[in-house]
């Protein structure tokens, strides 16, 4: 169903606004999503309602989390005849998904990130993920990589392990600048993430675990002697089955986990 847009406002470079416009993207995204009923949808950051709209039109009702003010009252009108439109006026790392889910289902996110704010806003999520079921987002196909990475490779770092310890990541199809406008300066890709059941995930303490993978990536070129001196010693690394000397890059998600949940026990054995 097409309708005339009432959308006036240019993008706002400030903001990192790249507004989609290609209708092949915008089904397949649709069509990964896929929604079903009793599903409680969270769009962030709608722009022009690219995505809200085909959403909306399928699944009847959904909220969505804008922080311009321009956008607001274009995307309420044309969602009227749509469905019903839950807008939230806020920024989206103010926004407390648990306190938005409450006792209701577990949320699905949907967006395209700005590409500015992309990895603040996963880490973001991250503390709600208890409370969310998926996420499809498209972002820089750059970010998408390092979000996937294997160990080994160059672009594996902190971002791929704290989101592999958490989540399932499956990178879904990239998209082109030309998908956009403006067009951006580099490919995008969509990306479907699942939180992983917390009994499946095994990290003993949330905040340790995340002071280890921060320092071991701190400097790409140390040891994780050297590394994650502040956390432990040689002998601690020894005592959780990895190798002192080793680079951060070279550890599989699992290890980082053990490590940390060994670091735990010696502390509160102490």
């Amino acid at each position: 169903m097409t309708r005339a847009s009432s959308f006036s406002e240019p993008p706002k470079k400030h903001l990192g606004q790249h507004f989609l416009h290609e209708r092949g993207i915008i089904d397949g995204i649709v069509r990964a999503v896929d929604p079903k009923p009793g599903d409680r949808l969270v769009e962030i950051g709608p722009g022009q309602g690219a995505i809200t709209f085909p959403l909306l039109e399928r699944h009847g009702a959904m909220t969505v989390i804008e922080f311009d003010r321009d956008l607001i009252a274009p995307l309420t009108e044309q969602a009227k005849p749509r469905g019903e439109l839950h807008v939230i006026h806020r920024d989206v790392l103010s926004v407390d998904f648990t306190e938005l889910a409450g006792d209701g289902p577990a949320l699905r996110l949907v967006g395209n990130l700005p590409y500015n704010l992309s990895s603040p806003i996963l880490f973001h999520v991250l503390d709600h993920a208890a409370v969310v079921r998926d996420m499809v987002f498209m972002l820089q196909k750059e970010v998408v990589d390092r979000m996937a990475a294997d160990p080994g490779s160059k672009v594996y770092g902190r971002l791929s392990v704290m989101l592999q310890a958490y989540c399932t990541v499956t990178p879904l199809f990239d998209v082109p600048p030309g998908a956009f406008r403006p067009p951006p300066k580099v490919d995008s890709a969509v990306v479907r993430l699942v939180p992983r059941a917390p009994q499946d995930i095994g990290i003993d303490d949330a905040t340790l675990f995340a002071h280890v993978v921060r320092d071991a990536f701190g400097q790409r070129r140390k040891t994780l002697r050297n590394a994650l001196s502040r956390q432990c010693d040689s002998a601690a690394i020894e005592a959780a089955g990895i190798r002192p000397d080793a680079r951060a890059e070279q550890l599989p998600v699992a290890d980082f986990i053990r490590l940390a949940n060994s670091l735990t026990g010696a502390a509160a054995s102490e």
